[in-house]
């Protein structure tokens, strides 16, 4: 007997995209999370673009689950309610001697199914775009591209697989795997788990899962991309996403309205040999704007209110390894997932699902639950549906975080629902409560007295984001 039949390592958007198609069936499935929450690692931090699916080489993985990801996302946001909107993209070309490489990016494209693809000149692209840099020679329109919150994708992911059964288990840590001679043991920091099929959703971390079980090791860097956010203020600077042609290391600088209404710059890119270097630095900030204003004019750079790194899973071969290794069956690799990993998540979850139902044979469930609805923001009611919710629960009326709007209502949402928050970034990544200009510096004493009181712990207990990110430590009369 088996603990489980899947157990996933890895709470970012492709182990929670497997867990939710996992969840169609009558099986018993398992996320297993180092941190305290979904959503913690390098799903956390990216530019949040659903990616067209031109950059890719034909016949790739990468290709092939990029187009079928874009495909799947719009559905896939109204069923699970999280922003999603399809604003466009533009790769510049700077100087006619490059147009031959847009040309075969768009070329790409077609050869990978990207629908409605336009090379557009000079004029149309200014006229689209008016603070494109007027040093722009051409552009390759996608009108596919959109924009999507990575935060909610994931957590509305991971809600839904947890109501149709999925268990979560958090500050778990993956120490060893050892195949049997069926199935797999884990040992982690909590003890011991079984299970028929591992799912190695791991992130930068995949190819140290893989080569414990598989004498054909693979090898994955941490490929560091800097950003820099920018005020709602700045949100409406351009209404596309705006490329540069891509170089050796990826797609290199953009610049993008959010779902939210701000303006982000980035990544660089970077490859480090620490796995949790997600530091910022002076040069690779300075980059990133040196880079951003080569494609777009008069950017409002006074208005950038934080900035922050995140790391990409890159395989030496620049591919998705997605599926079974010949001497580990049963052991499933969801590995160099980077860009456009988020965009294909739904797809690697597809895809993950159909090989364990081939080897497996799944029976899907009667009682599926295909839709979750997110949490209530009164800022999408009309003034006298407002007013009326109001009535009903007070809560709704007391504004926590002015930036942003967030109601104490949102808050207790957050905290309360199917995998609810149990830190400030929890919180914050569920609400919006301190992303805004002051950036948390006036509504956190507010929030950490009500995740103390939802929760029924002390403050002194409270984190940014579990583990020993303490945010209280004494009181002032304890320094006299």
């Amino acid at each position: 007997m088996f603990d489980y039949d899947v157990i996933i390592i890895g709470g970012g958007v492709s182990g929670c995209a497997c867990a939710r198609e996992l969840s169609r069936y009558k099986i018993k499935v398992c996320v297993l999370e180092k941190e305290e929450d979904v959503c913690s690692g390098t799903s956390k931090a990216n530019s949040g673009i659903v990616h067209g699916g031109y950059d890719a080489k034909p016949g790739s993985l990468i290709s092939k689950l990029n187009v079928r990801g874009n495909e799947m996302m719009e559905q896939l946001s109204k069923d699970l309610d999280f922003p999603f909107k399809r604003n466009g993209s533009l790769v510049l070309c700077l100087n006619e001697r490059d147009m031959p490489n847009l040309k075969v990016l768009y070329d790409r494209g077609i050869a990978n199914g990207v629908k409605d693809l336009q090379i557009l000149n000079k004029e149309e692209v200014l006229f689209m775009e008016p603070n494109i840099s007027h040093n722009v020679y051409g552009a390759l329109y996608s009108p596919s591209v959109g924009i999507v919150c990575p935060f909610q994708l994931n957590i509305a992911l991971a809600e839904n697989a947890y109501v149709n059964g999925v268990s979560f288990k958090f500050h778990t840590e993956v120490f060893q795997i050892k195949k049997r001679d069926e199935g797999f043991e884990l040992q982690t920091n909590t003890g011991g788990y079984t299970a028929k099929y591992v799912v190695n959703a791991a992130g930068v971390y995949a190819d140290k899962f893989h080569n414990m079980v598989s004498e054909n090791k693979i090898h994955i860097t941490a490929r560091k991309g800097e950003y820099c956010l920018l005020d709602k203020s700045a949100g409406n600077h351009v209404s596309k996403t705006i490329f540069a042609l891509p170089g050796k290391y990826g797609k290199g600088v953009l610049v993008s309205p959010t779902v939210h209404g701000n303006l982000i710059l980035g990544p660089t890119a970077i490859d480090i040999d620490e796995k949790e270097g997600t530091n910022t630095t002076k040069e690779g900030l300075d980059q990133v704007l040196s880079k951003a204003n080569m494609i777009v004019k008069n950017l409002p750079i006074n208005q950038v209110i934080t900035s922050f790194a995140g790391l990409r899973a890159h395989e030496d071969g620049h591919e998705f390894i997605i599926g079974e290794p010949e001497d580990a069956k049963g052991f499933i690799d969801c590995a160099g997932i980077e860009s456009p990993g988020l965009t294909s998540c739904p797809a690697i979850g597809e895809m993950v699902v159909s090989i364990i139902k081939e080897n497996m044979g799944l029976e899907k469930k009667r009682d599926f639950i295909a839709k979750r609805k997110g949490i209530l923001s009164p800022n999408t009611l009309s003034k006298e549906e407002r007013i009326a919710l109001i009535k009903e629960n007070p809560a709704y009326g007391d504004i926590i975080c002015r930036c942003e709007m967030v109601t104490e209502g949102e808050v207790i949402d957050a905290i309360r629902r199917p995998l609810g928050a149990k830190s400030l970034d929890g919180i914050k990544r569920r609400t919006r409560v301190g992303y805004g200009r002051c950036q948390a510096g006036f509504c956190s004493p507010r929030t950490m007295e009500i995740l103390a009181r939802e929760r029924n712990i002390s403050i002194f207990d409270i984190t940014k984001s579990g583990k020993d990110s303490k945010l209280v430590v004494g009181t002032n009369k304890d320094t006299l």
